[in-house]
């Protein structure tokens, strides 16, 4: 687990690495986080790379590389859910890895797999993989899980109407 300031540290290296190509050198880090000197850049480079998140050659600059796990997270895959007619609602129990932008910072996440055609428009595909975050609300225009009759499930795009 990483402290704040570790999390910092390393979501400023990824940033700057998708931005120019390269990752930044350990005075830009100084720099950026206005530290006095590198020796402090140092001390959280090692925690990074003994905590297994980044990997880094000794005497080379802009070496640093964050390790692909980090930028995954594994969210549990509960299932089918229906593109079309409803499903019955009939929960799996496995997880997969998916990329950690694919998921908001805060809430329940998991995801499902697509069967049917109806969402096409919404580009959304048979045999899709979709990632639901768990809420109660939902706003006009949305696409939702929809739970009918207790136990079946379909995925479709609500609309709010004055009567129901």
């Amino acid at each position: 687990m990483l402290t704040k300031k570790q999390k910092k540290f390393l979501d400023y290296i990824q940033e700057y690495f998708e931005k120019k190509g390269y990752s930044p050198s350990h005075d830009e880090i100084r720099k950026h986080f206005k530290l006095a000197s590198v020796s402090t850049v140092n001390h959280y480079m090692k925690a990074l790379q003994e905590k297994g998140y980044i990997t880094r050659e000794k005497s080379t600059a802009r070496s640093t590389k964050i390790n692909k796990q980090d930028l995954a997270i594994n969210i549990p895959f509960k299932g089918y859910i229906a593109a079309g007619e409803p499903i019955e609602a009939i929960e799996e129990h496995e997880t997969i890895s998916v990329p950690k932008n694919m998921v908001a910072n805060s809430g329940e996440h998991f995801a499902l797999g697509v069967k049917g055609d109806s969402m096409i428009d919404e580009g959304i595909f048979d045999g899709d993989t979709v990632i639901i975050k768990k809420q109660n609300t939902i706003e006009n225009g949305e696409t939702a899980v929809a739970l009918i009759n207790g136990n079946e499930v379909t995925l479709k795009k609500i609309f709010k109407e004055k009567t129901r």
